[in-house]
C-alpha cells in the first residue's frame, strides 16, 4: 500500500476532533437538564420536624393523662354536696353540708376548712365607682393570710376564685382595703368541695 498524503491524515483528525467536541457538548446539554439531589446514603430518609412535632405531643398527651389518673386514684368525688356562701349582704352565711361538715365559720367573710379535699373557691366583687377616697382599691382572696387572688381594678364587676387543695385547719377570707370600696350588696364568696382523698396518710 501507498503512503497516505499529510492531507488526508489531517482530514482524519480535523473529524475526529468534530466528533469529540460533539459528544462533549451533548453531555454538558445532559447534565445541565438533569434535577439536582444532594447526596444522600443509599436507604437513609431525609430527616424532617413532623416526625419530631409528632413525638413531643404524643409525650405532653402521655403526661397530662398520667396526671389526670393521678388525681383520680387520690380524690374521690363527694356524693353528697358540702357548699358555702357569703353574701350579698344582707345575705349571711348559707350552708349545705354533709355529716361530717366540710366547712365551718369563723366570720363574716372568713370561714375554716375541716376535712381535707379538693374545693372550688367561686364568686364576684362590685366595685363602689363613687368611692373617693385615698386608699388604693385592693380585695383580697387569702388561705391563712397568703394571698391567693388580688383585685385592684375597680372598673367593672370582678371574678374570684379556682380550685385549690385545702388541708384541714385552713382558713380562707375575703377581705377589702376599705370597707365602702366594694358594693357588698352585690359581692360574695363562697366554696364547693369538689373531692374527698381517696388515701389518708
Amino acid at each position: 500500500m501507498g503512503r497516505q498524503s499529510p492531507f488526508y491524515n489531517e482530514r482524519n483528525q480535523g473529524v475526529q476532533r468534530h466528533a469529540e467536541a460533539t459528544e462533549w457538548r451533548m453531555s454538558l446539554e445532559h447534565m445541565e437538564n438533569m434535577p439536582l439531589h444532594h447526596a444522600t446514603p443509599s436507604g437513609a430518609q431525609r430527616p424532617g420536624w413532623k416526625p419530631w412535632v409528632f413525638s413531643v405531643v404524643t409525650a405532653l398527651l402521655v403526661c397530662f393523662f398520667s396526671a389526670g389518673v393521678f388525681y383520680l386514684l387520690l380524690f374521690k368525688t363527694v356524693g353528697e354536696p358540702c357548699v358555702a356562701k357569703f353574701g350579698p349582704l344582707p345575705s349571711k352565711w348559707q350552708m349545705v353540708s354533709l355529716e361530717p361538715a366540710c366547712v365551718k365559720q369563723v366570720a363574716d367573710w372568713k370561714l375554716q376548712i375541716l376535712r381535707n379535699g379538693l374545693y372550688s373557691i367561686y364568686g364576684q366583687v362590685a366595685p363602689n365607682t363613687t368611692y373617693k377616697e385615698t386608699a388604693p382599691f385592693d380585695v383580697r382572696l387569702r388561705r391563712n393570710k397568703g394571698i391567693i387572688q388580688s383585685i385592684t381594678n375597680n372598673a367593672s364587676i370582678q371574678n374570684v376564685g379556682g380550685i385549690f387543695e385545702l388541708h384541714e385547719g385552713d382558713t380562707i377570707d375575703l377581705i377589702f382595703n376599705f370597707q365602702y370600696q366594694v358594693l357588698k350588696n352585690n359581692t360574695y364568696w363562697g366554696i364547693l368541695l369538689l373531692a374527698n382523698p381517696q388515701f389518708v396518710p
